[in-house]
C-alpha cells in the first residue's frame, strides 16, 4: 500500500521547496552534503533556485536524510507527507511507494 501524499498545487509545492533550500542552505552540515551529494556550487545553487527540477530535488534531498527531513518538517509546519505532495507536485513522481 502507497503512503498518503497529499495533492499540493504547483505554487504552493514551490514555495515549500524554496523554504526547504533556505533551510538546508543555514544548516551548515546539510548544506555541504547536499551541494557534495549535488555537484552544485553556491552561484549554482543561486542560478537554479526557481527551476521546478531543482526545486523537487531540493525536496528529494529533504526526503533521503530522515533526520534533515524531520528537522525541517519540525520547523516548517509541514509533515514529512505534505514533503512528499509538493515533490509529487514539482516533479511528477511518487517517492514513497511502500
Amino acid at each position: 500500500m502507497a503512503a498518503s501524499q497529499p495533492e499540493i498545487a504547483t505554487e504552493t509545492a514551490q514555495l515549500l521547496a524554496v523554504d526547504g533550500l533556505a533551510f538546508i542552505v543555514n544548516d551548515h552540515h546539510a548544506l555541504t552534503r547536499f551541494m557534495a551529494l549535488s555537484g552544485l556550487s553556491a552561484d549554482d545553487i543561486r542560478s537554479a533556485a526557481g527551476e521546478p527540477e531543482f526545486l523537487a530535488g531540493v525536496l528529494s534531498f529533504l526526503m533521503d536524510h530522515e533526520a534533515v527531513l524531520l528537522a525541517f518538517a519540525a520547523t516548517s509546519g509541514f509533515s514529512p507527507q505534505e514533503i512528499a505532495g509538493a515533490h509529487l507536485a514539482l516533479s511528477g513522481t511518487p517517492v514513497w511507494d511502500s
